[in-house]
């Protein structure tokens, strides 16, 4: 590969989060824990600017969303972004809002399977890092609100009225950003929202076992399976199955298909290297 498009992540050193890179996974935690860890406009550009990142990144395979001081995410700091907002102009809030949309883009973009663990609160901004990520775990007593109406706002933010109705269906999606009320851990359970519920003591050693099962497979066809989840949404079947045909014969010049070829027959585990 070339050093162009190489990138190295374990030794990062953010200042608004923290980090930790553990046999290929990436873990990331607001560091805000006597706030319930919200945003700040410093924390949204870091965040976007390591996704982004991410894309070229040859030692991170996934990505734990992770909690911190038994909260998730409480949404945009009230202080450091709600205030400030109230005095901006249009350009100056429109550039907030691309930005902020800009995270998510870059969660779609990283090619890295991202699992949100998350305990209890994901509101505003914290619920939609939870549904941009690609698979998402919760205690029982997690609280997820995309509460924008509740401060005035219109619930499309960050890509909410596109992705939640694709999650848990369009009537349930709209009747969450209209209300803006509190999701309950079992309800988003039985509406697909959240993968699995676990209890708070064994939530983040069950996104870490989920992490490293989908780290040892074949990484780069699972960064094809993210591309496609998230194209597919715009295309018709045929287009769709033209495109995971390409895919798909992209996979099979790789060394970790001819690896479980080999594996298999062998009677044996295939051992996959990521290229």
């Amino acid at each position: 590969m070339s050093e162009l498009t190489r990138t190295r992540l374990a030794g990062l050193t953010p200042r608004h989060f923290l980090w930790k890179v553990e046999d290929r996974v990436a873990t990331i935690r607001l560091d805000r824990p006597d706030r319930k860890n919200p945003l700040t406009f410093e924390s949204y550009a870091e965040l976007r600017d390591t996704f982004r990142a991410l894309a070229y990144a040859t030692d991170v395979d996934v990505v734990i969303f992770a909690s911190n001081g038994g909260n998730f995410c409480s949404g945009g700091d009230v202080h450091d972004i709600i205030g400030p907002l109230v005095g901006m102009d249009m350009k100056d809030l429109l550039a907030f809002t691309r930005m902020t949309g800009d995270l998510v883009k870059a969660m779609i973009g990283c090619g890295k399977p991202i699992i949100a663990a998350v305990e209890g609160i994901a509101v505003g901004a914290g619920a939609i890092i939870a549904m941009a990520s690609d698979l998402r775990l919760a205690t029982p007593d997690a609280k997820c609100a995309f509460l924008f109406t509740r401060v005035g706002l219109a619930g499309c933010d960050m890509g909410a009225c596109a992705m939640l109705p694709r999650i848990i269906g369009q009537g349930r999606a709209a009747e969450l950003l209209y209300s803006g009320r509190v999701m309950g851990a079992e309800e988003g359970a039985a509406w697909g929202f959240w993968n699995a519920l676990h209890d708070a003591g064994t939530l983040e050693a069950e996104a870490l076992k989920l992490a490293r099962r989908i780290a040892d497979g074949p990484v780069f066809a699972h960064g094809i399976t993210k591309t496609q989840l998230n194209q597919e949404w715009n295309m018709g079947l045929e287009q769709a199955i033209e495109a995971e045909a390409q895919a798909q014969a992209i996979c099979m010049q790789t060394r970790d298909f001819e690896r479980a070829y080999h594996a298999f027959v062998a009677k044996e585990k295939p051992v996959f290297a990521g290229d």
